[in-house]
């Protein structure tokens, strides 16, 4: 994965020439002072860069122009410490391509009650500096996150670094490559779409290679690259029986991991950040990509099953986004129900790709039937997922809209062995109930691909949604369906006009 310290969010603060030299000279000190703070907090995965205080329309303009320009500058963070006169700023905002944060802070945390004069106040007045510059973002209809509160306080400095998450995976996006290995599974409509829109929108290209394309390269990779691999499984899994090197099986062992060193070559030599492919489409190869699949996700790549590239990318976001974090992001399906009464629940997998960055204990590996494509059987890793808060996303084309969905859920840990599914499987309880959570999904077209997030947030995917500009919609413990069929309506309305 990147390291997302290597990524700079630019901290810009605004004041003007009216109170005088010695105030600016403390508005730069206060500025530094903040960007160094943020910049040392651990909670915070960017740099965060002071850049000299703006007082004319000049220098907002020339720095806006150097945001564009910068390769590692993700975003921008803005505070006006004392009033800086919105129209100012109106040619730098209008040309600014990069992701916003509006601060809305002060230096001081507290009043000082005995000593307050009017030099203070001059001084300290993003109370009403920020609401001057507030309306101009939102008269010139751009967006932005708000994030209010003192800069030193954690729940300010935890906003601040979701929304650096979300710009860092905006960021990777800008420029990205997709690879689909054959066509979208045959009369399948959710996981396809319109990938110019795709591309004018996100930034990001989806083109497809021929299965025969990748088969050359697996088949070029030699034994000894192989028997490398394998050791690293058997170091890594606990192989079944049939798998190990004097197994009966051991030999679709080796053809996996031909497989996996073949793609991930494959990937590294046209610079792609995740990879579709389709059981319909193996012509060539002994058996589907199973372990491979997983662990290039467990490497940072994403990944979606038959052809579904809007979720490639997605998956790939929220693994940028979620860089560093405790727990993982994986394709994932929402495959059976559990209709107990007041136990009701999901079971969610796929055939073999749910990414190990999400299991609970250390996988095994494992070889069964799939019982569908007609090739050998399949190598995979096996694993329940944990227990805990977690998030299901799916992006959705809507015709003349892309749509993120978001389901907030909870994560069960199984009270019953599987012994007789020989996939990775989490279970999990939508918010804010089983049938509520479920009807709000089909009623906004939710795809039955999703990724499966265990440490990201809803404010996470909702900060990337303004970056794109897309709609977002969220189903979460408050939701309610004549509400939410509502909000679907009212959408409707705004996306048209």
């Amino acid at each position: 994965m990147i390291d997302l310290k290597q990524l700079e969010v630019w901290f810009i603060t605004g004041s003007q020439h009216l109170y005088g030299e010695e105030t600016l000279k403390k508005v730069a000190e206060h500025s530094q002072a903040i960007a160094k703070s943020l910049n040392d907090e651990k909670e915070i995965s960017v740099s965060v860069i002071f850049k000299p205080i703006v007082t004319t329309p000049e220098e907002i303009l020339s720095v806006c122009k150097e945001v564009n320009a910068s390769e590692n500058c993700i975003g921008v963070i803005t505070w006006m410490h004392t009033f800086s006169p919105a129209k100012m700023w109106i040619n730098g905002l209008k040309i600014l391509q990069k992701p916003l944060l509006h601060l809305h802070t002060q230096f001081n945390r507290d009043i000082p009650w005995n000593d307050i004069d009017m030099d203070f106040m001059n001084l300290n007045q993003s109370a009403h500096g920020d609401r001057e510059f507030g309306f101009m973002v939102s008269r010139l209809r751009m967006n932005r996150k708000v994030v209010v509160g003192y800069w030193k306080e954690e729940s300010t400095i935890l906003q601040i670094d979701v929304w650096a998450r979300a710009a860092a995976a905006w960021h990777d996006w800008q420029g990205a490559k997709f690879v689909r290995f054959g066509d979208n599974m045959r009369y399948v409509a959710v996981t396809d779409g319109d990938k110019v829109e795709a591309e004018y929108k996100f930034g990001f290209s989806v083109n497809t290679h021929g299965i025969g394309d990748l088969v050359k390269v697996i088949n070029d990779i030699s034994d000894a690259d192989v028997d490398t691999l394998i050791e690293e499984y058997e170091n890594a899994y606990t192989l079944s029986a049939s798998l190990q090197k004097k197994g009966k099986q051991h030999q679709s062992l080796k053809d996996a991991a031909r497989i996996e060193l073949g793609l991930k070559i494959f990937l590294e030599d046209g610079n792609y950040k995740g990879f579709t492919d389709t059981f319909e489409d193996l012509h060539g190869m002994m058996q589907l990509p199973g372990i491979a699949a997983q662990r290039m996700m467990q490497a940072g790549y994403g990944f979606a099953g038959e052809g579904d590239w809007k979720t490639v990318a997605l998956v790939r976001a929220m693994k940028v986004m979620g860089s560093g974090l405790q727990g993982g992001n994986s394709f994932m399906e929402d495959y059976t129900y559990h209709f107990e009464p007041n136990n009701e629940m999901v079971l969610g997998a796929h055939m073999l790709e749910i990414c190990s960055s999400i299991a609970d204990g250390k996988p095994s590996c494992e070889i069964h039937p799939l019982g569908i494509g007609g090739k050998a059987d399949p190598v995979r890793l096996v694993f329940n997922v944990a227990e805990g808060e977690a998030i299901n996303a799916s992006v959705i084309d809507m015709g003349n809209r892309f749509r993120l969905l978001v389901n907030e859920v909870h994560a069960i840990k199984p009270k019953h062995e599987l012994p007789k599914l020989p996939v990775a499987r989490v279970l999990w309880k939508p918010m804010p109930d089983m049938k509520t959570g479920c009807a709000a999904w089909i009623y906004a077209g939710g795809a039955h691909h999703t990724c499966f997030s265990q440490n990201l947030t809803a404010e996470h995917l909702e900060d990337f949604a303004s970056m794109a500009n897309i709609e977002f919609v969220l189903i979460n413990e408050h939701t309610n369906l004549h509400q939410l069929k509502n909000e679907l309506r009212w959408n409707e309305v705004y996306y048209r006009v």
